[in-house]
């Protein structure tokens, strides 16, 4: 009897490789414990595990809302807080919903006194400026 364990990953991991491998790379005749493994085929998989490691790394860096933590952090160094508010284009705004989408976020969103969308993110409030460009990014500031 096979352990579920070994079952779900040993099918996962081969699943992975297959689909990484796309079919580039031939079985070796007598495929068993003792079949002859060449470096050709080493290569391709060591191609394809870096492969996927960079899809994965890629995952964190989160490139829709870089502009918006560069700005956050430089007024972090400026002022030793995060902004309240930074006023935003169309672009950015709705990269940072997305994001919230995406990564199942909460979101909170809202209106100011001048009847402009507002999104939480973080600690700072992006205000859309629907009549500046669409990658408009605002200078941060704080409520004072």
């Amino acid at each position: 009897m096979i352990p579920r364990r070994n079952l779900v990953t040993g099918g996962l991991v081969g699943g992975v490789l297959g689909a990484l491998g796309g079919g580039d790379v031939e079985a070796a005749p007598g495929a068993g414990a003792g079949a002859d493994v060449t470096e050709d085929m080493v290569a391709k998989l060591v191609a394809a595990l870096a492969g996927l490691r960079t899809d994965l790394q890629a995952w964190k860096t989160f490139p829709e809302i870089a502009p918006i933590r560069d700005a956050q952090l430089t007024h972090l160094r400026a002022n030793g807080k995060f902004p309240d508010y930074i006023e935003v284009g169309t672009g950015p705004w709705f990269s940072v919903h997305d994001w919230h989408i995406r990564w199942q976020q909460p979101l909170t969103l809202g209106r100011d006194n001048l009847g402009r969308y507002t999104l939480l993110f973080g600690q700072t409030y992006l205000i859309m400026r629907v009549d500046a460009a669409s990658a408009y990014m605002g200078v941060p500031y704080d409520n004072r």
